[in-house]
């Protein structure tokens, strides 16, 4: 789309609005920074997007288009500051949260979201961003970091909460293989953090968390005793995979975990 001139006013009203630096604009806002009916200012947002100054993310829902850009037809500048608003309460987490902290140098393609929200579509496309959105009570907005992206406050899972909420839900990891990686890297880049493993486990109260956690830590780290005993300590009856999209023929009472049989590095 080929963006078309404004009138001088609807030039001043655009850049009032904008200078105000919401990421996401919408009639309830638009209506409030310029002192318009609701309706009015839905107007106003659908002309600017027609005139392409705007370009929709969702129904009512816009972002402005960079000035240098000759179209709306772009990405979006930032995609954490928009979906901190369009889906909050939320936090950017697994695989994402993971890139943010240097748990891991895989690079993955689409923005994983924790959100109080039950989003009729979980993998929306906003403007070339691929978006995967996971619906968490409110008493798991624990465990967050604040990040700036311009003038947005972004909630992001820390190192700990991230890795706790991989092992309740290792695809949030891309697989247990990923998870246990960046624990890896949890363990010896954030020493620190790792007592909150258990913590942050327990709020979370997912008992399979517990099992993946001990197994894997009885497995390739072994010195983590403290964590070891922990993680036995709570262990909970039944039996669950160790990766829930692997096949899993093997079972260790022990952590009372199926695994794959060619899983490497099972305790004794």
């Amino acid at each position: 789309m080929t963006r078309s001139g404004l009138s001088a006013d609807a030039r001043e009203q655009l850049s009032r609005l904008l200078r105000a630096g919401d990421p996401v604009l919408t009639p309830q806002g638009a209506a409030a920074a310029l002192s318009v009916s609701r309706l009015h200012a839905a107007q106003h947002l659908a002309r600017w997007a027609k005139a392409g100054w705007l370009a929709r993310v969702r129904r009512g829902a816009y972002v402005p288009v960079p000035i240098e850009s000759a179209s709306a037809d772009v990405p979006l500048e930032d995609p954490w500051s928009v979906v901190a608003r369009l889906y909050s309460p939320c936090y950017i987490g697994g695989w994402s949260a993971a890139e943010h902290w240097g748990l891991t140098e895989q690079i993955f393609r689409a923005l994983c979201v924790m959100t109080t929200m039950r989003p009729r579509r979980r993998k929306p496309l906003l403007r070339g961003t691929q978006l995967h959105l996971h619906t968490v009570r409110a008493d798991k907005l624990f465990g967050l970091k604040t990040v700036w992206r311009g003038q947005t406050r972004v909630q992001v899972s820390d190192p700990a909460h991230t890795l706790a909420d991989m092992l309740a839900d290792p695809q949030l990891g891309g697989g247990i293989r990923n998870v246990a990686d960046m624990l890896a890297v949890l363990l010896r880049e954030h020493a620190a953090d790792a007592p909150k493993l258990i913590e942050y486990s327990d709020r979370l109260r997912n008992g399979a968390a517990f099992k993946r956690l001990g197994f894997i830590l009885e497995a390739q780290h072994g010195g983590q005793r403290a964590l070891i005993d922990a993680c036995r300590s709570r262990l909970t009856a039944g039996y669950v995979k160790l990766d829930p999209k692997l096949p899993a023929d093997r079972l260790v009472t022990a952590w009372r975990l199926w695994i794959p049989a060619a899983t490497q590095g099972e305790p004794r």
